[in-house]
């Protein structure tokens, strides 16, 4: 796959204009970009997408027009569901893994880093790497169906895309460690209660919400908008890319683990995985 950044062809168009990618839908309006994963129901997150969102934002890095980005997802189902799972996982050879979780991770990195503040409307349920999508974002809101889970302790490994970094400083260390853990899928008002999402609404406005909010923060000052998140992000990426490196390295390991086998064949038979932890 191509690093973020790299074979930048995507355009966006004049105010109000629609693109078009089998994989997601921009559009743009009065410094607001909106992304749409238009894979529904499950919009997931394909090897296509990435690419295609990693061209975006390596668009948006070098965008001053812009101050304000929504994802969201296409349908009422799902926000996102990831691209790795015990099925999918069962088709690759380990370092096609290894190397589409680094890419993925990379990708985030890029996402959060932006200069614009980026908002994830979650329409629908966000599973997997694609909650990590949304961890990556500045803000999160929910539909009042909306739903979030990291299930990835099932299949014998933990989250790969930054959830274990990330997710402490959003919920607190505890949350975090329930979440990634204990693999709950939680609801929205659960969610906003632990603050990883700032509100909840009801499915139908949710959009139209993210795009006031989107108005709200475009109408004040961009040197302050960029600013605000400039330091913010340098205050939290203290020991940020330690914590990374590690998680990248602890990942692929992982990946290479009997239990992590173990899951997959359990997956393809019908039946409850046997962790030996080895």
């Amino acid at each position: 796959m191509e690093r973020a950044g790299q074979g930048a062809e995507h355009r966006f168009g004049m105010s109000g204009a629609v693109t078009m990618d089998t994989t997601i839908e921009v559009t743009r309006e009065h410094g607001i970009v909106t992304l749409t994963l238009n894979g529904a129901p499950t919009n997931r997150l394909l090897p296509a997408t990435l690419e295609h969102l990693a061209r975006i934002v390596a668009e948006l890095e070098r965008d001053d027009e812009s101050h304000v980005v929504i994802i969201t997802g296409a349908g009422t189902e799902f926000f996102s569901s990831g691209v790795l799972s015990p099925a999918i996982r069962a088709e690759l050879p380990k370092e096609s893994i290894v190397g589409m979780l680094r890419w993925g991770n990379r990708l985030f990195d890029h996402l959060e880093a932006l200069p614009q503040i980026v908002i994830a409307a979650l329409n629908g349920e966000a599973r997997a790497g694609a909650a990590e999508l949304s961890l990556a974002c500045d803000i999160r809101l929910a539909a009042a169906h909306a739903k979030f889970s990291l299930p990835e302790a099932e299949w014998g490994g933990f989250p790969g895309g930054g959830a274990p970094v990330r997710l402490p400083a959003i919920v607190g260390r505890a949350n975090a460690l329930h979440i990634m853990c204990a693999t709950p899928t939680l609801g929205a008002e659960e969610m906003k209660s632990m603050g990883l999402v700032q509100a909840v609404h009801p499915s139908a406005e949710l959009l139209a919400e993210a795009t006031l909010l989107a108005r709200r923060i475009v109408a004040n000052g961009p040197l302050a908008i960029r600013g605000a998140k400039r330091i913010v992000h340098a205050r939290l990426n203290t020991g940020f890319h330690a914590a990374r490196q590690l998680s990248d390295e602890m990942r692929t390991a992982v990946e290479y683990s009997k239990d992590v086998d173990e899951a997959t064949a359990a997956h393809a038979q019908g039946r409850p995985p046997r962790f030996t932890g080895r």
